[in-house]
């Protein structure tokens, strides 16, 4: 026999009949094997839903979002230094016109040290209303397959700790045991035969 059978038969003896094999060992075992056809079909699963709930809110977001032209309706701020760095964008007032013709005003980022009445690029929701720009297409690929992979390894984890709670409960139910048998068999040994 070689040492690489004997690795293998070791990592399977759970599932051998065995006068040493306690019903705990036998649970062990397949709550191990539960973990890790979780972890190997439902984590790639959630994975893949996960980026394309992401890719679908992306794109929705591109979808509904629509560049605008606002004026600056006070002069903004000089260059700002925030935490040792200089920020060349600053929230200023601004001032535009909806579909409707209606006048609408709002805050929104502005380079640094623009003049009243100047004209500044904004994004616009559907209901006409300042909002952030939606993700490119390169950023939003970057952030579907971050959250892919946090699925994958948030169920990764799940069935890790799963299993692991449940060996720490089995431990403990095996060493009752354990100290039950040593017992009894103290009890034993203490005898003495007349």
């Amino acid at each position: 026999m070689t040492a690489s059978t004997t690795v293998r038969r070791s990592h399977l003896w759970r599932w051998r009949r065995s006068p040493l094999r306690r019903r705990e060992d036998l649970v062990e075992a397949w709550i191990l094997l539960a973990a890790w056809l979780v972890t190997a079909v439902v984590g790639p699963v959630a994975a893949v839903l996960s980026i394309r709930a992401t890719v679908d809110e992306l794109a929705q977001q591109r979808a509904e979002r629509h560049p605008a032209t606002a004026v600056v309706a006070s002069d903004a701020p000089r260059s700002v230094v925030s935490g040792g760095m200089i920020v060349d964008r600053v929230i200023a007032t601004v001032r535009w016109t909806a579909a409707d013709g209606t006048l609408h005003t709002g805050r929104a980022q502005v380079d640094a040290g623009a003049k009243a009445g100047e004209r500044v690029a904004v994004w616009m929701d559907q209901e006409e209303r300042l909002t952030a720009p939606p993700q490119t297409p390169g950023h939003g690929d970057i952030e579907a397959a971050f959250m892919g992979v946090a699925a994958f390894l948030g169920i990764a984890t799940a069935a890790a700790a799963g299993f692991y709670g449940a060996r720490v409960v089995l431990d403990r139910r095996r060493s009752r045991a354990w100290d039950g048998e040593w017992q009894e068999q103290g009890s034993r040994w203490g005898r003495t035969n007349s």
